[in-house]
């Protein structure tokens, strides 16, 4: 059943009317969306996005929703290099009230509160758990167990870096910031070594990223499904 209500929202599009885009970093650039009063969805979930205000060739691409629910916006944030696709060429034409249509969102990659929780991001994968940690912070309401996010980044950009910081005032929510797979695997086995299958693992980020985690924690005994990702796909 649980499967059923994560990919049902595939089946609605909606049109989301273009607000503003602004500069993270040096290549990374958020999107700001009016939210419209139907859309409903999982903090940590991605949508289906669609160009069409002009023809490309591969008009259609997931990106992980940074908004939580509660934010009266839809944001998403991605990497545009020095030679995007059409796609990113195509969302760096919007000018404010230009439409794309989106479908979703959906996804797995939201929180389970019974468990602790291990949020592993690398780069803009960071994305989704903007979203989930944001939620925490406006939903205001106690967490019964600890969340831990490890956020790699060997630019050291770490975007939202200064939200997160706020958003970690939150007791149960630790962050740490790493630019190295060995930090990484270090504050993981950390992690695991505390909680092992009690904890919930959570990997966002390049398919090389999220492979090799992913890899890494089934050597140390955590069961696949105790594992849940999101794997970001198309950086050009």
């Amino acid at each position: 059943m649980g499967f059923i209500q994560d990919i049902s929202p595939i089946l609605k599009k909606t049109e989301l009317t273009f607000l503003e885009r602004y500069r993270e970093a040096k290549e990374v650039y958020t999107f700001i969306f009016e939210k419209e009063t139907d859309i409903n969805w999982k903090a940590g979930q991605h949508g289906v996005f669609s160009i069409i205000h002009k023809k490309i060739s591969k008009p259609t691409r997931p990106f992980s929703v940074a908004s939580a629910p509660e934010e009266n916006m839809v944001k998403i944030t991605m990497n545009i290099g020095d030679h995007p696709s059409e796609f990113k060429q195509a969302m760096l034409d919007l000018t404010p009230g230009m439409k794309i249509s989106m479908r979703g969102p959906i996804g797995p990659l939201y929180l389970d509160e019974r468990n602790p929780s291990l949020l592993i991001a690398g780069g803009i994968g960071i994305t989704p758990f903007r979203s989930v940690l944001k939620q925490i912070e406006l939903a205001q309401k106690e967490i019964a167990n600890p969340i831990t996010l490890l956020y790699t980044d060997s630019n050291k950009s770490y975007i939202y870096k200064n939200e997160l910081d706020e958003i970690a005032k939150n007791p149960p929510i630790i962050i740490r910031y790493l630019d190295s797979r060995d930090d990484l695997y270090r504050e993981i086995n950390s992690f695991t070594t505390m909680y092992q299958e009690k904890g919930i693992y959570y990997l966002a980020g390049k398919k090389s990223m999220v492979d090799s985690v992913s890899t890494y924690l089934k050597s140390q005994n955590i069961s696949k499904r105790n594992i849940k990702k999101d794997v970001f796909v198309g950086y050009k």
